[in-house]
């Protein structure tokens, strides 16, 4: 069964310390430069504990755009 979401994301607290800046923006700039996936949503960063991890881990993090189109053949 699927965590909820609440447990998913990591609290405001813990971007905080993960990133060591309180300032949202500044989260974001920082979380980008990690190349750790992350959403900004009114004023507050949303960070997946699964994608904390695999930064951790050593793992590069591939944003999805979507279906390459020009890939199709």
């Amino acid at each position: 069964m699927a965590e909820p979401l609440s447990q998913e994301l990591l609290l405001p607290a813990e971007v905080k310390q993960l990133v060591g800046a309180s300032n949202p923006d500044e989260q974001s700039k920082l979380l980008l430069e990690f190349g750790i996936p992350h959403r900004l949503l009114k004023q507050r960063i949303l960070v997946s504990r699964f994608h904390v991890r695999e930064w951790l881990a050593g793992r590069q993090l591939v944003q999805s755009r979507g279906v390459n189109l020009a890939a199709v053949k």
